[in-house]
C-alpha cells in the first residue's frame, strides 16, 4: 500500500507548487491570482506584458507533470505508477492545499505528464494548441482541442488501460474550463494579449 501512496503523494506535493503566483512575486507583480482570470498558469502570467515570466512558468509546470512520471518510472519501473504520480502533479496543480485547492487549469501539468507517459501522443497535442491558439487566439479553445485530441491518439498507440489515465487527464481538463465553455458559447471569452494592457 505504502508504495503506491508514496508516488501519488510525490506527484501531487510536485505538482502544488504555485510557480506562477511565487515568480509573480518575485517579479515584483504581486498577487497573479489578482490580475486578469486570477488564474496562477502561464497564460495569466502573460497579462502581466513579462513574456520571460511568461515563458519559465510555463517551462516549470509542464516540468511539474514531466518530472514526476520520470522519476516514478525511474524509482519503481512500473508505468502504472508513473502515470498515477502524473496524474496527481495535475490535480496538485488543480487543488493546491496551499492555496485552499485553487489552483489552475492544468494544461501545461497535463501536456507535460501525457508526454512523460507517451511522448507521440503529449507532442501531437502541443500541435494541435499550436495550430488552434495560432488561428484563434484563444488560449480555453485551444486547451479544448488539445484535450480531445489526447484520447483520440493515445487510443491508437497505448494500452486501454493507460487510455483511460489520459482520458481522466482530458476530461479533468475539460471540467476545469466549465466556465471558459460558457463564456465561448456566449462568443464572450477574450483572446490572448501579447502586451500588457
Amino acid at each position: 500500500m505504502i508504495d503506491f501512496i508514496l508516488p501519488i503523494l510525490f506527484g501531487y506535493i510536485l505538482g502544488s507548487i504555485p510557480f506562477g503566483l511565487v515568480l509573480c512575486y518575485i517579479a515584483g507583480y504581486g498577487d497573479i491570482r489578482n490580475i486578469g482570470s486570477g488564474n496562477i498558469g502561464a497564460t495569466n502570467v502573460l497579462r502581466t506584458g513579462n513574456k520571460p515570466l511568461t515563458a519559465l512558468t510555463l517551462i516549470l509546470d509542464i516540468g511539474k507533470g514531466f518530472i514526476a512520471v520520470l522519476i516514478v518510472r525511474y524509482l519503481t519501473h512500473d508505468d502504472t505508477l508513473a502515470a498515477m504520480a502524473g496524474l496527481f502533479a495535475i490535480i496538485g496543480h488543480n487543488f493546491p492545499v496551499w492555496l485552499k485547492f485553487k489552483g489552475g487549469k492544468g494544461v501545461a501539468t497535463s501536456l507535460g505528464t501525457i508526454t512523460a507517459i507517451h511522448p507521440i501522443t503529449g507532442i501531437s497535442m502541443a500541435g494541435a494548441w499550436l495550430c488552434s491558439c495560432a488561428i484563434t487566439r484563444i488560449s480555453s479553445f485551444s486547451a479544448m482541442m488539445t484535450f480531445i485530441a489526447g484520447p483520440l491518439i493515445s487510443a491508437y498507440f497505448l494500452s486501454p488501460f493507460m487510455t483511460v489515465i489520459i482520458y481522466c487527464i482530458c476530461l479533468l481538463g475539460v471540467i476545469r474550463h466549465h466556465a471558459n465553455i460558457t463564456r465561448l458559447l456566449a462568443g464572450a471569452e477574450p483572446h490572448i494579449q501579447l502586451k500588457k494592457p
